[in-house]
């Protein structure tokens, strides 16, 4: 992945991370309005026949400690935990299972492929070359890229170090408050036993994911020490700005939902 690749990618990525929180800010705002109005009282009641739904919902995600939730409808988020409480953790073959459903997502395709699309267009890693055969090996370099990264951020390690890979959202709290909380997910987690460790699972895991990228399928000329670390401070920066837009994205789904309510 060239510089001039990669910066284009940071500015979504960032476009994306700078957008969440503006967009989160209203709900915010109108939440802390709604709970200084509003003295405490009992459960809201639900509509008739959202009851049996959302106790259903809560039992699949009691059952399985992950999520169906999408990014803006449409990513998939489903190692990212609501109002978790009592969870309980992940077993390696459920860290495994709900990973691979992740990397192997519908969405991941044509995310891929559109990464190689401007990677081609950019003429990015020319030892790949151009023409449908170039094309054809910057899609599955981009494929593997992120599906490794994924296994070893969010299974391998996690099962080896008995960490937690779910991202567990604050929820609460001012604007700076939760976005710190989000950054300092890269360096803070869960371990299985519910205390917080390092976040080795991510530094390590995402190191080891860009050495073999780096050394092994893509072009030989781009089999240097300096590209790997520029891939994995990639990684990480890219997880970072995901984190940040995961905390977000239930005010905002929320707000959405409240718009298209009638």
């Amino acid at each position: 992945m060239t510089n001039r690749l990669r910066s284009v990618l940071q500015i979504h990525f960032a476009a994306i991370a700078i957008a969440t929180p503006l967009m989160a800010l209203p709900a915010l705002a109108q939440q802390e309005q709604t709970s200084a109005q509003q003295p405490p009282a009992s459960q809201p009641q639900s509509k008739p026949g959202e009851a049996g739904k959302n106790d259903k919902t809560k039992d699949q995600a009691d059952q399985t400690g992950t999520s169906k939730d999408r990014l803006f409808f449409t990513l998939p988020n489903f190692l990212t935990v609501e109002n978790a409480g009592q969870i309980p953790p992940l077993t390696t073959g459920q860290k495994f299972k709900v990973v691979a459903r992740s990397s192997f997502d519908y969405v991941e395709f044509p995310w891929y492929g559109f990464l190689a699309g401007i990677s081609q267009a950019e003429n990015s890693e020319p030892g790949y070359g151009q023409g449908a055969a170039g094309y054809g090996k910057r899609y599955g370099a981009a494929f593997a890229d992120g599906t490794i990264e994924n296994f070893w951020t969010s299974a391998i390690f996690p099962s080896m170090l008995h960490q937690d890979p779910r991202f567990f959202q604050l929820g609460k709290g001012g604007f700076w408050h939760r976005t710190g909380y989000a950054i300092s997910r890269i360096l803070v987690t869960r371990s299985d036993s519910g205390t917080s460790q390092f976040n080795a699972s991510e530094i390590v895991g995402s190191a080891i994911a860009a050495g073999i990228s780096t050394y092994s399928y893509h072009p030989h000329a781009d089999k240097t020490l300096s590209n790997s670390l520029s891939v994995w401070g990639s990684q990480i920066g890219y997880d970072t700005i995901t984190i940040v837009v995961k905390e977000f994205w239930p005010d905002i789904r929320r707000k959405i939902s409240r718009k298209k309510t009638p």
